[in-house]
């Protein structure tokens, strides 16, 4: 199924005020239409939406890592590239004001790092200490980092985007998502692809400089690559909210 983001009009529409141009009537109308789009599907493209600059910035990030996922920590490349002026962070804002990001993660499913992964929903966050709380467990320690699984309440206000700086479709693993499946709340692993399967399932086609953002528990699954082109993705964990004390957001990820 492919992604085709909305065309909004708004020439029956008249700004409340002189000082308000119609631009920028245009760009609020469009926003709220987004979060709307967003509320109830779980996810919006933003298509051709980070500059070249900033994408090669994130090119000069990568790295050639077989792992299926590998953490970043935050570079002074990857601060420029996710700075307050950069395309990625206003368009991420438009539909959660006021987001930083809180985990880094690159993939680059080539010839020498193949993978699949099932149906299923990222509820980890990374957190730059283990703290005994209530609601915050499941705690693993990946790359000196630790891990754990928070409320719903926090994942609810957590949105997953994905930078593809490579192009990607079914032959070299572009990832699957069932639209609208973060409305599902928890989804135990093992009712993860029946889940799934009742929910409109899109192939997440792309080209270089697109952008996905989705609900954080969002269904999504993903093939082995047919073909040996690399697919380079670039997945950044957002969110806008603080975790209770003395808990925080890993150090290095939260800065912007």
């Amino acid at each position: 199924m492919a992604a085709v983001r909305p065309t909004f009009k708004v020439a029956a529409m008249r700004p409340k005020s002189a000082s308000m141009t119609a631009e920028v009537w245009e760009d609020m109308f469009m926003t709220r239409s987004l979060a709307s789009e967003f509320e109830s599907s779980g996810r919006v493209w933003f298509r051709n939406a980070v500059s070249e600059e900033d994408l090669k910035l994130f090119d000069t990030a990568t790295t050639a890592s077989t792992k299926a996922g590998q953490r970043l920590d935050v570079s002074k490349r990857l601060k420029a590239a996710l700075s307050e002026e950069s395309s990625l962070l206003r368009a991420v804002r438009r539909l959660l004001p006021n987001a930083v990001p809180v985990r880094i993660i690159a993939f680059n499913k080539s010839e020498s790092g193949n993978w699949g992964v099932p149906w299923h929903q990222d509820r980890v966050i990374a957190v730059s200490e283990k703290v005994e709380i209530a609601g915050y467990n499941k705690w693993t320690k990946k790359s000196g980092t630790w891990h754990c699984e928070p409320p719903l309440s926090i994942l609810d206000e957590m949105l997953f985007v994905r930078i593809h700086l490579d192009d990607n479709d079914q032959s070299n693993g572009a990832m699957e998502i069932a639209v609208g499946s973060h409305s599902s709340g928890f989804v135990p692993s093992e009712k993860a692809e029946s889940v799934a399967k009742t929910f409109p399932i899109e192939t997440c086609e792309a080209n270089r400089g697109d952008v996905l953002i989705l609900k954080m528990l969002t269904l999504h699954s993903s093939k082995p690559a047919q073909v040996h082109s690399g697919r380079r993705v670039f997945r950044i964990d957002f969110s806008s909210r603080q975790l209770p004390p003395p808990l925080s957001w890993d150090g290095q990820s939260a800065e912007t």
